[in-house]
């Protein structure tokens, strides 16, 4: 058997080719992972995932656009997905309470362990990065995006690469705080003037000014996924 050719576990096993002990305890350990965040973020939807620096404080910039723009998707009809930690996850978790939203916490195990923001009402803890990813893009409608480091780009990119090969329906990617990426900016130019990406891949990651734009931009994008891919309907709330 060629080893380019797909074949069944079965066919695998027979040829010596078969899953180690090991890794079969990693299966299972995954398969429970995934089981769990399915069954805990059942419901949650219509959410919006907000990333940015967990080193973010409360009278950060970054911090307080978090705050308003969860508070404003919030009100809007939706919940708000973060990594539950502090800094800007604090602010969107905070903010996205005031709005009358469900504070989701996808906690990560890590070396250095960060504390669960007291905002989070929800949370489900991750063992497995690629497990808790798949949670942000499953039940997101959007990633708004604040100034952040390695992991927020990450997030991003990651959505933009699914969107761009189209694994998932195309949703925004929303910077804020225009000033910060400005080296980015330049950046995603240059890849577009030497052919490493579309101009249509550019447009999919949008710069936003205010709260007020991100609601909009959502909400459209909302109504279209409801039509194509039957994603449940939001409600308005009203301001506390």
């Amino acid at each position: 058997m060629s080893d380019r050719r797909a074949a069944s576990p079965e066919a695998l096993e027979s040829i010596g080719w078969g899953v180690s002990p090991d890794d079969r305890t990693r299966l299972a350990r995954i398969e429970a992972e995934l089981e769990q965040g399915f069954a805990m973020l059942r419901g949650i939807e219509p959410a919006v995932s907000v990333f940015g620096s967990a080193r973010a404080l409360p009278t950060d910039s970054a911090y307080v656009d978090a705050r308003e723009a969860s508070r404003a998707v919030a009100r809007a009809g939706f919940n708000v997905l973060t990594g539950g930690g502090p800094g800007v996850m604090e602010g969107a978790s905070l903010g996205c309470r005031e709005g009358g939203g469900v504070a989701v916490g996808l906690t990560i195990e890590l070396p250095d362990e960060q504390p669960t923001n007291p905002y989070i009402e929800r949370e489900c803890r991750f063992r497995y990065f690629f497990a808790r990813k798949l949670m942000f893009v499953r039940y997101s409608c959007a990633f708004l995006i604040f100034p952040g480091g390695f992991g927020t780009l990450d997030e991003a990119f990651e959505a933009l690469t699914l969107v761009q090969t189209h694994k998932i329906a195309n949703f925004p990617v929303l910077l804020f705080g225009a000033s910060y990426w400005t080296g980015l900016s330049r950046q995603l130019d240059d890849m577009v003037a030497h052919g490493a990406i579309g101009a249509d891949d550019r447009s999919r990651i949008q710069p936003v000014a205010s709260a007020a734009e991100a609601v909009e931009i959502v909400g459209s994008c909302h109504e279209r996924l409801l039509a194509a891919e039957h994603k449940p309907r939001r409600h308005v709330r009203a301001p506390k």
